[in-house]
């Protein structure tokens, strides 16, 4: 891909074609109200290793009973792990969650900082939550790099990169900073529905024509 890539005409190609799929969870929920920080972070670890057919109802399930720090106290490890019920280690998950909200609420009264350095500190945050957690809630400039936008844009030959955190910083670099939270709502659903994994669908993708197509071996 080249270097000179317009990024805006990249992007608007790709919202046009991921319009009728699922929106990815964190901005999917966002959209049904669950916005702040807090159920963001906490969406963001349900997320973790799940997918967002998954991710979703649980994080529903969740606010029905908790949708503050102080509420999520409220609530035991068995009670918590049992709401938690379908993602991947949901009684991990549990205690993580506890220990976020404890510190919440003993170190900033309740209301979670809204910055990198804060979320990162927390245990079971990486950049990847955070990054998605202040994007979503606050609309920071910050890039989520998963799986999906990982293989996409190796795939396009827009990085060579083995990590996602190699991804980031690249990304960072090369995208403009007022589109770096597209990079996740819109190459999330365009990696899980058209530029899949093991075979992606080449012959309808809105950008063939930039794409080099790293590792490709058979589309559809």
């Amino acid at each position: 891909m080249k270097d000179n890539i317009d990024i805006t005409s990249l992007f608007a190609r790709i919202e046009e074609a991921v319009r009728p799929f699922p929106k990815a969870a964190m901005f999917d929920l966002a959209d049904r109200g669950y916005n702040t920080v807090f159920e963001q972070l906490m969406s963001c670890i349900i997320s973790i290793r799940t997918l967002d057919e998954t991710t979703i109802p649980v994080s529903l399930r969740l606010f029905e009973r908790a949708r503050t720090p102080e509420q999520l106290l409220k609530l035991d490890v068995e009670t918590l792990t049992r709401l938690l019920f379908g993602t991947t280690y949901p009684d991990q998950k549990a205690y993580t969650m506890l220990g976020i909200a404890r510190r919440v609420v003993d170190e900033f009264a309740g209301q979670i900082p809204a910055g990198y350095a804060t979320l990162t500190s927390f245990k079971g945050v990486g950049p990847k939550c955070a990054n998605l957690t202040l994007g979503v809630a606050t609309g920071q400039a910050a890039i989520s790099v998963d799986v999906h936008v990982h293989r996409v844009v190796n795939r396009w030959g827009f990085v060579y990169t083995r990590q996602p955190e190699q991804t980031l910083k690249i990304l960072e670099d090369r995208i403009p900073r007022d589109r770096w939270i597209d990079v996740n709502r819109l190459l999330m659903p365009f990696g899980k529905y058209i530029c899949t994994g093991p075979l992606p669908h080449c012959s309808t993708c809105p950008v063939f024509a930039e794409c080099e197509r790293v590792g490709v071996v058979k589309y559809q």
